[in-house]
């Protein structure tokens, strides 16, 4: 039994930010029909290296990036520029509650396949369109790309070292833009069926990875918008909170140099830090006893804690600053990160029987319900894998039928 049990999603989203929706609704029960372009289908099928190995190690086309977007989905070939394509979608729209895209503003509505159409057809469904700026604005027929997302949207502003220390602009590591879209898809998308359950009436969600980027400004957005002041690059510092950012210790055992992030987040966690610091007098120093005062005094402050942080290792403060509860972390990479004791006791990896890898390993969803777990029974599937199945299951054609549509080159 899984949460959405009963949900049938249409998905017609390619790349990032709209797989991560419907595999976040897939983990959570959905059947998800992934809607391909016969022949290649999702551009990050061929987004790669890396490639999967297959059980005897040979690589095949399947691109990590697409594997890691598109788990518990089945996979159908179709040609939507071709009416007959055209046709098939709207045959398996009543059958569907949501029905996820992401072209450009204008494309499905060419192909008969926006909402206004679609919505005639079955007028519970939730259509949720993913698009770089929205479906208006000056803005809207343009192409969206994270990257650039993350630059207009004011991220890369907020990102990297202080101009001052030679910074300039940086992008986030992972494209968070496409990312957090994708979640805030999901929970409209969640909503809105909240809505036709209680009334029966679909409507469309009008997702913008710019609209998404903005908000994900949170506090720093927030704080513009009452000081007026334009905040800049701070590095791995916090604009809000000193000391929050990282530090370098004493060199590792093989000389190469080392840090950890120490996140004091309020006064008393500073006291308790000065504490195992041997600095006691720092927190009743009135110049640091109050974040708001280590914050306006946050160039005095700081040289002095750098000094100290580089007195011991990176294992002698991580034991000392755990023991008395002062928030602190190591900086892992992937390697550490998926050998970490609680990331494994967490169970972050899923093991999958991928038809080209018995043992194919991914990670996990990060959803743990205690009554209706996510889903791990449907791999990233191959290019059209289900395509005989859904059409002969949803909409009934036959063996015969299904390969005339092949030899069209329809699906």
């Amino acid at each position: 039994m899984n949460s959405l049990d009963g949900i049938r999603v249409l998905d017609l989203s390619r790349v990032l930010a709209g797989p991560w929706c419907t595999q976040t609704l897939a983990d959570l029960g959905a059947d998800v029909i992934k809607i391909e372009r016969p022949g290649s289908g999702d551009d990050t099928r061929g987004w790669g290296p890396p490639f999967l190995k297959d059980s005897e190690g040979r690589e095949t086309a399947e691109a990590a990036y697409y594997l890691g977007a598109n788990r518990n989905k089945r996979s159908v070939t179709c040609d939507i520029s071709q009416p007959e394509g055209q046709a098939l979608v709207r045959e398996l729209v009543p059958l569907c509650d949501v029905f996820v895209e992401n072209f450009k503003v204008g494309d499905m509505a060419r192909y008969g396949l926006d909402y206004e159409a679609l919505k005639a057809l079955n007028p519970r469904l939730v259509y949720c369109s993913v698009t770089g700026f929205g479906q208006t604005g000056p803005y809207r027929e343009r192409a969206g790309y994270d990257y650039a997302i993350q630059g207009m949207g004011g991220l890369m502003s907020i990102t990297g070292e202080r101009d001052d220390i030679g910074g300039g602009p940086q992008k986030v590591g992972v494209a968070v833009a496409d990312l957090f879209t994708g979640m805030y898809a999901t929970v409209a998308i969640l909503a809105a069926l909240r809505h036709a359950e209680r009334t029966g009436e679909g409507q469309a969600v009008d997702m913008a990875l710019l609209d998404t980027q903005v908000a994900m400004l949170a506090n720093l957005g927030a704080n513009y918008l009452v000081s007026g002041k334009v905040p800049g690059r701070s590095g791995n510092a916090h604009q809000n909170i000193v000391p929050y950012q990282v530090f370098e210790t004493a060199p590792a055992a093989d000389g190469s140099k080392d840090h950890i992030i120490l996140a004091v987040g309020n006064d008393g966690q500073f006291a308790k830090f000065c504490e195992v610091a041997g600095r006691p007098e720092l927190a009743q120093d009135p110049r640091f006893a109050k974040n708001q005062d280590r914050v306006r005094n946050r160039a005095q402050l700081v040289p002095m804690l750098e000094a100290v942080m580089k007195q011991r290792g990176k294992p002698q403060w991580l034991a000392a600053l755990e023991g008395a509860k002062v928030p602190c972390g190591a900086i892992n990479n992937l390697a550490e990160v998926f050998a970490d004791p609680q990331v494994q006791e967490r169970a972050m990896v899923d093991r999958w029987q991928h038809p080209l890898h018995s043992d194919l390993r991914l990670v996990a969803s990060p959803m743990k319900l205690g009554k209706t777990p996510v889903r791990t029974d449907l791999p990233p599937p191959l290019l059209g894998q289900h395509t005989d199945e859904v059409l002969g299951e949803l909409l009934r054609r036959t063996p015969a039928e299904l390969a005339q549509l092949k030899d069209r080159k329809v699906v």
